[in-house]
């Protein structure tokens, strides 16, 4: 099974970082532009990537004492697919977001790694770039 465990470094406190991972239907917000669409059918939020892969996925838990969302892909894509994103505090202002997927086939590491660093990163962007929109 192949796993993909990435940490990316988020300047912001982990209050808000977890206040926005937390809503499990704003994905297509908060990973833009990775994500360009996203709706919500029941608990199965339907995401589409700004390479016009659409996914389906549903949410398996949101544990708010561990601020982390779980949920899995739903289709023909994986023959299993598991992930979780976590925020981390690491002091007043700054937090670690930590996203970890386990699928099978191995092979779709090679797809699957780009669109996990390109979200993480993207993910940093919106939350830091809306931080600095607000007022002190």
């Amino acid at each position: 099974m192949a796993t993909i465990i990435w940490e990316q470094s988020v300047a912001v406190p982990a209050s808000t970082a977890w206040a926005l991972l937390r809503q499990f239907d704003k994905a297509h917000e908060l990973f833009h532009p990775v994500l360009i669409a996203g709706r919500m059918e029941a608990d199965i939020r339907v995401l589409t990537f700004a390479n016009g892969l659409q996914v389906r996925e549903r949410k398996v838990a949101v544990n708010e004492a561990h601020q982390r969302v779980a949920y899995t892909v739903l289709g023909d894509m994986f023959e299993h697919h598991a992930a979780s994103m976590q925020i981390v505090g690491i002091d007043a202002n700054h937090c670690c977001f930590l996203w970890i997927s386990d699928f099978l086939p191995d092979a779709l590491a090679s797809t699957v790694l780009p669109l996990v660093k390109q979200g993480a990163t993207a993910f940093a962007a919106t939350l830091e770039t809306n931080q600095k929109k607000c007022p002190e």
